[in-house]
């Protein structure tokens, strides 16, 4: 259908909906049976049957199940059977770690994924955009992307970006008026919102008329639907150091064969033996792994109200030295109160916190009613220029909108006044607030159909445009002590920490042009409200973690040098020496002299979007990894120049948290801190099953090695390796991805970004631990041996058991940088079972007969077992008591 030539009223009644009252709960259920979910369609995921198949693609699989079937062909097939089980385990269990990784990584997806405001049965409330459906009475403002295909009914200066439509970068104006125009290209459809659009000015409603494929976007996308999987930095360099790790297992391996054939040993059991060992020796299962571990990382993340929406951010967080972040809201609780008020030359004070609709206006110690001199007036003024509204939801109020709106309405209902008495004026134009501007308007019409603009904005905006102020008298021109006057005002209330919001009226002609550069000018100021937010709790503590940690906090604000210096103090943020920089001094300084000095400055106050970006420069400039908060539409190029950009869950547009690499779902300071707990913690996990998995894997080779070069017989037989392999390796390194943080992750100085896997000593732990392991495993195989043939089957029993718990006691010591005993090896319920599990296998395999034969082992005794606990033990006794 042609919805841009029909009137509003004419799409209310095809659609089957009122724009005063939007969607009923059945209409809502019915359409999105019909319609599906407001998504665009995209590549279908890989079916189950093809990923487990993908597990068997590995080039030393492969081999492995040809040396299967030349066990089979051979006769060997018990050989056979065993390792072809070992093979579809080890399948299941590669399988099973991508279908984890994959579920966590969809549910991340839909947890990022953009809100939409609708109207349903006459209440406004936000839901995910693929929720919408048609016939929805949509809300968009400024920094929103458009939810789907609407037909605009209201537009307040509503201006959209659609260049990924048309390709014409400048923004569109919006209206409301039916167009008559026949075949319009959707440049010219102004009447039209598109999904996926940004709203760049101003807001506007609309009603749904299209969903999902079924959009103009959707028609793009039907042409060329494209995804891109992209990997993290550190999953790039595993990837690296698999392929190096290959090549020299690859060439120990074939050193093992050469020398085992060389003295004598059968042709095909050293082929099958040193198969098997490069299979054990490859951590093939490690970049599974490390995905496991980053997707249940970022899982745990969202339960600490933290969404990561690219994965590369979790391993930069442990580097991040700097936090930029916003105050109102991040470091503080976002609910506006108004505390006092400059009026008639006065200050009056008001009572209640919150948006607790309780409290009460006094002058000294008198309570003020309605009839005090203005009172009414200004408290009136600030409910009509104001886009929030005052809801309760579970006897709770709560403002949907801007907070500062919010305060404005809190105090009006002090006052006594309602929303009824609000309803007696109709809003004819909005000049909307922008950064710049520093300040808003509205063009209201009365009862009697008077004219007059209010406009709020900062102080300092507004005195410089205001020649007249309002006395108890009346309106009267103003002088120098009236600006005097009131700047004493905002300096006292600044002090107190106040922010500061003043507030001035015109009168206008009927016949006054109302986009004329003048508006705005020559208004009367009514007076000044003076709002608190109070700092959160939490976030006190939070600074001073984070500066144990060696990591710099710094506040940016758009308020008063004054109250961002008040609230810096309050939350002991602001040393004693350190710097407040405020906007005027930014614009004269330059990147290079903000970079000389930038250490020592701890608050930007009256700040713009453009000094964001300039900060962040001169922190990275200076080496530092920098974490920036942000939540409007002008945040976002400083979010994305970051190198850990921070959006706004709660109060944060779309176009800033697409540009963002972590979304905090409650505004709140304290969750970034959690945030690089979790993500100095992933990174910590992810050192520590590499540090397990190569140093047994380097243990299994050298047991053989030295083997062969003793000309001894094999220690271990090609189907022990294989079930060393699947039993110590992959459960208890799954499991040390899911190990809880050590007490110190945040009293260590952030990670160097360019540091390597291996750095911090990692390298030479994995080599003189693997070389004790296989030491020791060899050890136990010349005791029990003793050189005698007849040993040789209980000899590789001994063998192979002391190489299984040398590596099942070891990963408890991997669990540490320090040692084995600094950490309650319980405290990982996870780890606990896996090696409970593996150790209940490892006795299954010794001592059920029917197994025996297959994996070629006996009964132990208890002696044995004391040689093989004693030496299984020694690696992490040896290096028990030493960092390194």
């Amino acid at each position: 259908m042609k919805w841009y030539q029909m009137d509003v009223d004419v799409v209310e009644q095809k659609l089957h909906v009122t724009t005063k009252h939007g969607l009923t709960d059945k209409q809502t259920d019915g359409r999105r049976k019909q319609y599906g979910p407001n998504r665009l369609e995209s590549q279908k995921n890989t079916s189950k049957w093809l990923i487990f198949l993908k597990q068997f693609q590995d080039f030393m699989v492969l081999i492995l199940l040809a040396a299967t079937l030349i066990a089979g062909m051979l006769g060997e097939y018990v050989d056979a059977i065993a390792i072809m089980v070992i093979v579809l385990v080890n399948g299941f269990l590669g399988y099973f770690q991508e279908q984890k990784a994959e579920k966590s990584l969809t549910k991340l997806k839909e947890m990022s994924a953009p809100v939409a405001s609708v109207l349903r049965e006459g209440k406004w409330e936000k839901i995910p955009s693929q929720e919408v459906v048609v016939g929805d009475v949509v809300r968009v403002k400024s920094g929103d992307r458009i939810p789907a295909d609407i037909r605009i009914t209201n537009s307040s200066s509503l201006e959209t970006e659609e260049s990924a439509l048309t390709g014409e970068s400048l923004p569109v104006m919006k209206h409301a008026t039916s167009i008559t125009g026949d075949k319009l290209d959707a440049q010219d459809q102004v009447n039209m919102g598109f999904m996926s659009t940004l709203v760049t000015r101003g807001s506007g409603t609309g009603i749904v008329v299209g969903t999902g494929m079924n959009t103009v976007m959707g028609q793009i996308a039907s042409l060329m639907v494209k995804t891109k999987k992209t990997t993290t930095p550190l999953e790039h360099k595993l990837a690296e150091l698999g392929k190096i790790l290959i090549a020299v297992a690859l060439l120990l391996t074939a050193l093992v064969v050469l020398v085992g054939v060389y003295q004598g040993h059968p042709v095909y059991n050293m082929f099958l033996a040193g198969v098997s060992l490069a299979v054990a020796a490859i951590p093939e299962g490690l970049p599974a792994i490390v995905t496991v571990a980053l997707s249940l990382g970022v899982q745990r993340m969202i339960k600490k109200k933290a969404i990561v929406r690219k994965l590369s951010a979790v391993e930069t967080l442990g580097c991040a030295s700097v936090i930029c972040s916003d105050k109102t809201g991040t470091m503080t609780e976002n609910q506006m109160t108004v505390k006092e008020v400059f009026l008639n030359g006065k200050l009056l004070y008001v009572t209640g916190d919150g948006y607790d609709v309780k409290g009460t206006v006094y002058l000294n110690q008198d309570v003020l009613d309605r009839d005090y001199p203005n009172l009414e007036s200004m408290f009136l003024y600030g409910m009509l220029c104001n886009n929030a509204s005052l809801m309760t939801k579970k006897g709770r109020y709560y403002v949907d909108g801007d907070p500062t709106d919010g305060a404005l309405l809190v105090a009006a209902r002090k006052l006594g006044l309602s929303n009824q008495l609000h309803d007696n004026y109709r809003i004819v134009q909005e000049l909307p607030f922008d950064s710049e501007r520093k300040r808003m308007s509205m063009v209201v019409e009365d009862d009697n159909r008077m004219r007059f603009l209010i406009t709020k904005g900062a102080p300092d905006v507004l005195v410089p445009r205001s020649n007249y102020v309002m006395k108890e008298q009346g309106r009267k021109l103003m002088r120098s002590e009236d600006k005097q006057e009131i700047n004493q005002s905002i300096n006292h209330m600044a002090d107190k920490a106040l922010r500061t919001l003043a507030i001035a009226m015109k009168p206008l002609a009927k016949d006054e042009s109302l986009n004329s550069a003048a508006l705005e000018k020559d208004l009367t100021l009514i007076g000044v409200y003076g709002m608190m937010d109070p700092p959160r709790k939490e976030v006190k503590t939070a600074i001073e973690e984070c500066r144990e940690a060696g990591i710099k906090s710094v506040m940016i604000t758009g308020d008063h040098e004054k109250t961002a210096r008040a609230i810096a103090t309050q939350l002991n943020l602001l040393p004693e020496d350190g710097m407040v920089l405020d906007g005027s001094q930014l614009n004269n300084t330059s990147v290079e002299e903000l970079r000389d000095i930038i250490d020592q400055v701890y608050v930007f106050a009256r700040v713009t979007p453009e000094h964001k970006l300039k900060i962040v420069k001169a922190f990275q400039e200076e080496g530092h990894i920098v974490a920036m908060t942000g939540d409007g539409v002008n945040d976002a190029p400083a979010i994305k120049a970051s190198d850990i950009g921070i959006s706004m869950g709660e109060s944060g547009t779309d176009v800033t948290k697409e540009a963002s690499s972590l979304i905090l779902m409650d505004d709140n300071f304290a969750t970034i801190k959690s945030a690089i707990i979790e993500g100095r913690n992933i990174y910590e996990n992810i050192r520590k099953f590499i540090r397990y998995l190569l140093a047994s894997n380097v243990g299994e080779i050298l047991v053989m090695l030295f083997a062969m070069l003793l000309a001894m017989p094999l220690p271990l037989v090609p189907v022990q390796i294989l079930w060393v392999n699947l039993v110590t390796d992959g459960l208890p390194a799954m499991a040390l991805g899911l190990d809880q943080s050590e007490d110190d992750v945040m009293k260590n100085g952030p990670r160097n970004s360019k540091e390597g896997i291996f750095s911090r000593g990692l390298g030479f732990k994995i080599v003189s631990r693997g070389i004790v392991i296989g030491l020791v495993a060899l050890i136990a195989f010349m005791i029990a041996y003793q050189g005698d043939p007849d040993n040789l089957n209980y000899g590789q029993t001994v063998a192979f058991t002391t190489l299984v718990m040398a590596q099942l006691i070891h990963v408890f010591d991997c669990r540490s940088e320090h040692s084995i005993f600094s950490r309650n090896p319980f405290e990982n319920k996870y780890l606990a079972l896996s090696v409970l599990s593996s150790v209940l296998l490892l006795l299954v395999v010794i001592y059920w007969e029917p197994l025996q034969p297959v994996f070629h082992t006996l009964a132990l005794s208890f002696r044995d077992w004391m040689l093989i606990l004693a030496l299984s033990f020694l690696p992490s006794v040896l290096f028990g008591f030493t960092k390194k």
